[in-house]
Parts: C-alpha cells; sequence; structure tokens
C-alpha cells in the first residue's frame, strides 16, 4: 500500500491497521508494562521514565508536519522485526527476565511502524521511540556491577582529597572513617541515579544538535559529570560530617545535598550543551 497523508488525517485502513496493531500489542505486553510503570513510580533511579515517554509524545508532536508530508508505504520488512521481537520477549518469559521482555516491546513496536507505516516515515520516529530505553530499568546484574566499583572509586578520591586537606581520615573499602562517626558510601550515593538521569538528559539535548560528533560527545559528558559530581558530594558530606557530626550525612541535609548536586550536574551538562552547539 502506497499513499501519503494529508494532514494528520490518515486512510481509514490505515488507522483500522494502526488500531489493532496498538490493541495487540497493549493486550500482550500488559503485564510487562504495568511492571515498568511500578518501577518508574518507586524506583527513584527511574523515576524520569514518565519524563521520557511524554517527551517522545512532544517530539512526535512537533514533528507532525514532517511526518504527514512522509510518504506511507507499507514495508514487509516489518514483519521480520515483530517476529525478532516476539522472540526476544519469549526469551525473556521463559528466563523469567524483565529487562528482555521491555525491551521487546521496543522492538515490536518499532516493527509494527516500519511494517505499517513503512521505513521513511518509521526512521522519523526512530530517535522518539528508542528514546525510551533509556527508561527501562537495568538488570540487577549490571547495576551491581556498576554501583560497587563507583562507590569505591567516590570513596577513595573523597577521602584523598579529605586527607591532602588536613582532615584526619582514612578508609576501608567503601567506608570512610571519621574521627566522630563512620561514613558509608552506600549504592544511592555511588553516582548511578545521577549517571542515568544524566544520560536521558544528554541524549535528549544531543537530539537538537545537528553534528554527530558533537551528539557523542555530549552523551559521553554524562559520565565524567556524573563520577566528579558525586565525588564532590561525598567529599562536602565529609567535611560537614567532620565540622557538624553525623547529622550532616542523614535526613535534610542529606537529602538537600543530593538536589544541590543534580542541579550542578544539570548546569554541567547545558555548559557542554553550549560549548558544543557554538561548533555546531
Amino acid at each position: 500500500m502506497e499513499t501519503k497523508a494529508k494532514g494528520l488525517a490518515l486512510p481509514k485502513e490505515l488507522l483500522a491497521g494502526l488500531f489493532v496493531f496498538a490493541a495487540s500489542l497493549i493486550y500482550l505486553y500488559f503485564p510487562v508494562l504495568k511492571g515498568l510503570v511500578y518501577d518508574w513510580w518507586h524506583d527513584e533511579n527511574y523515576s524520569h521514565g514518565f519524563l521520557l515517554v511524554a517527551f517522545s509524545g512532544y517530539l512526535i508532536w512537533i514533528k507532525r508536519e514532517e511526518l504527514a508530508q512522509t510518504e506511507i508505504k507499507t514495508s514487509l520488512w516489518g514483519v521480520g522485526v515483530i517476529l525478532a521481537g516476539l522472540f526476544l520477549f519469549l526469551l525473556g518469559w521463559v528466563a523469567g527476565e524483565q529487562f528482555t521482555q521491555r525491551v521487546s516491546f521496543l522492538v515490536v513496536l518499532y516493527g509494527g511502524l516500519i511494517f505499517l507505516l513503512g521505513w521513511p516515515l518509521a526512521k522519523k520516529l526512530t530517535f522518539p521511540v528508542w528514546l525510551n530505553i533509556l527508561a527501562i530499568p537495568i538488570p540487577y546484574v549490571i547495576y551491581n556491577a556498576l554501583t560497587f566499583p563507583l562507590k569505591l572509586f567516590a570513596s577513595k578520591i573523597a577521602t584523598e582529597a579529605l586527607q591532602f586537606f588536613g582532615f584526619s581520615v582514612y578508609r576501608d573499602g567503601n567506608i570512610i572513617i571519621l574521627p566522630n562517626m563512620v561514613l558509608e558510601v552506600v549504592d544511592a550515593c555511588s553516582g548511578i541515579r545521577s549517571l542515568i538521569s544524566l544520560l536521558a538528559v544528554c541524549s535528549i539535548l544531543a537530539y537538537f544538535i545537528p553534528k554527530n560528533l558533537y551528539r557523542v560527545i555530549l552523551v559521553l559528558s554524562a559520565i565524567p559529570i556524573a563520577i566528579g559530581v558525586n565525588v564532590l558530594r561525598v567529599f562536602v558530606t565529609g567535611i560537614l560530617s567532620y565540622k557538624i557530626g553525623p547529622k550532616a550525612a542523614q535526613g535534610f541535609f542529606h537529602t538537600f545535598s543530593g538536589l544541590l548536586v543534580f542541579m550542578l550536574s544539570i548546569f554541567l551538562v547545558f555548559l557542554v550543551h553550549r560549548m558544543v552547539s557554538k561548533r555546531c
């Protein structure tokens, strides 16, 4: 089937196909999507999932005129992508592994777009669809493999910085021992939460940069920014705990310092964005 949409109006048979596909997708993946939304609501590491979905919808909305002018041509290649996605879903279901099942949702969704709307239009929807992969919680095996070295790195650098400035502290793994308390760098202070969120922010900003090289630079900048700022947070917490006491590392002070650190991270991301934008 070959046609071109006029404005936002689509042929009736195409609308019917999209409706049937969407209904089938929701029926098949309802338990998977329900669990994903649950994680977004309860896991602070992925609460940005709601924003990513909303932003994907916004991107499609602002591109609506461009999409409307794109030729619609069904493609059987989409069937192959759908089958590949369903195979992933089956693997994830058999293994009881949520990440694979959730990724398979995006694969099947994108395959359906290719099949019903064709490659030209599906290509224009690539970023809005695949941006949402950043909203899928990574497997805990990988999460734990990342958080542990990040905790050790933050503890090591912060301790060395404190010693450099004359504070009497020493470190045992991810535990910083002060004269008046023991400061443990736990998973929440590893920086992984900031890293995941910053990768999402940088990916969104990179979408509006015309050159791929600078897009990559901006996205990769999330890694040193997240790690560096988290080390700064542990360092400052160490100083405040040294001077004030345990309450500096707990409750309001701890939450407030986390907020300040994230705001600093966002400022640095926008600073990098401004620098690379000037070179485009």
